[in-house]
């Protein structure tokens, strides 16, 4: 079942188009990252399934089991949301405003979701403590509590580990892929290579226009991949958490558990990512694979318009 088709987006922000030519499904299980240079769009693409900004053109359509006030959003955690003063247990309730109606006060059902959601994040014990008190990981766990209280079906989130550790980086996509193995379809955008090879099963890479859309095993495979690793290979290789990926049986073990097919051969020093491009020229791919690059390096204009608040 489709949750979300997107057929020909052409998305922008102040007039200035973005990008376009993007399409693709978000389907019950789904566990789609969204990657591209920055200024490509990803920011701009979440906050337009959010409803937040309207599709310059192409459509957008939601299946009757999913309502766009039922969307679980996380978006970029900004410092000024980490400074908000209201306690732990208002914050993750505030998620069921969209269920209120004209109810000026939360029921006893909606009460209960944000105490299970709680204790779901391992939180319960913190509902009484002021946000701005958290740590950076516990308070993206309070946010998280909040998204679930908004919906059991489907999450959007643009950066969700921007500012933390990598530990805290590891327990929090941890808790993703417990959600997605629960039956919730997540949508993430991300920076981090490593994480969406390791929990994604499907790739949406955007730049000026739609580069690829498919499995992962196929992006894999694709010239889409080639290109967009080795313009970032640099920056992985100063990465410390490449640091951690080293050669296993049957394939390259990733840091969260991923095995790279054995057609990826790799040889003398590890190369991470590397994934034995040798012999791989006339293989076919599945997935709709447009490589041509990746988008502008620019700032994505809907960037400079996150200033919503963490329980709005």
């Amino acid at each position: 079942m489709s949750y979300i088709k997107c057929r020909d987006l052409k998305l922008g922000y102040d007039g200035q188009v973005v990008t376009e030519n993007i399409n693709f499904d978000v389907e019950e299980g789904d566990y789609l990252c969204i990657i591209g240079e920055n200024g490509a769009g990803k920011s701009t693409l979440m906050k337009t399934l959010m409803n937040l900004n309207r599709p310059m053109g192409g459509t957008i359509e939601f299946s009757d089991e999913i309502k766009k006030n039922e969307i679980g959003y996380l978006p970029q955690n900004k410092e000024f949301q980490r400074d908000f003063p209201a306690s732990v247990e208002e914050i993750v309730i505030s998620g069921c405003l969209s269920k209120c109606g004209w109810r000026p006060f939360y029921n006893k059902s909606e009460r209960k979701m944000a105490r299970e959601n709680m204790k779901k994040m391992d939180i319960l014990e913190l509902r009484k403590k002021c946000y701005r008190e958290l740590s950076g990981g516990q308070q993206q766990r309070v946010l998280l509590a909040r998204a679930l209280c908004a919906t059991g079906k489907l999450l959007l989130l643009d950066e969700p580990v921007t500012g933390l550790d990598y530990k805290v980086t590891c327990e929090f996509y941890g808790l993703l892929s417990e959600l997605n193995r629960s039956g919730v379809s997540i949508v993430m955008v991300s920076h981090d290579l490593e994480e969406a090879m390791g929990h994604a099963n499907k790739i949406l890479q955007i730049g000026r226009e739609q580069v690829f859309f498919g499995d992962k095993d196929a992006y894999l495979l694709s010239e889409s991949w080639k290109s967009f690793h080795d313009h970032h290979k640099s920056h992985v290789h100063r990465s410390s958490a490449q640091e951690a990926a080293g050669k296993a049986e049957g394939g390259i073990k990733l840091i969260k558990g991923y095995d790279l097919p054995h057609d990826y051969d790799v040889s003398g020093e590890r190369k991470e990512y590397d994934a034995g491009y040798r012999g791989m020229e006339g293989t076919e791919t599945t997935g709709m694979d447009h490589s041509s690059g990746s988008g502008p390096d620019k700032q994505d204009p809907g960037d400079k318009d996150e200033k919503r608040g963490a329980v709005e």
